[in-house]
């Protein structure tokens, strides 16, 4: 479950913000789709639970990697744009126009880096969830 649009988009907040609320989806819907694939003890014998958690857990990993990878290549191509503009302001301290440009840039940039704690606390509720109801078909490997 990629980013919908395909990439994200780092210059509005406002619209990285939907892309990665679109990208959460999955984690949003993850007790609906537990409830609707892995089978209950009385319909046991009509589905492989373990192949579907398994499946399942896939595409949360993919999801959760995918926004990670998003969200920090936001954050590096922001952290540029403010390292350029402060270079910028150490030579022409005296332009409001590029002060108020960091400034706006540098907020930007916090709250994409408050998106990484966001994803964070998803990601922890939606494998908690997972665990949850998986854990009698199917184990994860540990990540490192």
């Amino acid at each position: 479950m990629a980013a919908p649009s395909g990439t994200l988009n780092c210059e509005d907040f406002s619209m990285f913000q939907e892309v990665l609320k679109l990208m959460r989806t999955i984690d949003d819907r993850i007790v609906h789709a537990l409830n609707t694939t892995v089978p209950t003890a009385s319909f046991k014998g009509k589905v492989d639970a373990t192949q579907t958690c398994k499946e399942l857990y896939k595409s949360l990993i993919e999801a959760h990697s995918s926004r990670d990878i998003a969200i920090k290549t936001c954050i590096a191509q922001t952290s540029g744009v403010v390292s350029q503009l402060s270079e910028e302001r150490a030579r022409d301290s005296d332009n409001l126009s590029l002060i108020k440009q960091l400034r706006k840039a540098q907020t930007k940039l916090k709250l994409m880096q408050s998106e990484l704690n966001v994803e964070e606390v998803v990601n922890d509720r939606t494998l908690k969830v997972f665990s949850e109801r998986c854990r009698i078909h199917y184990t994860p490997p540990k990540v490192q």
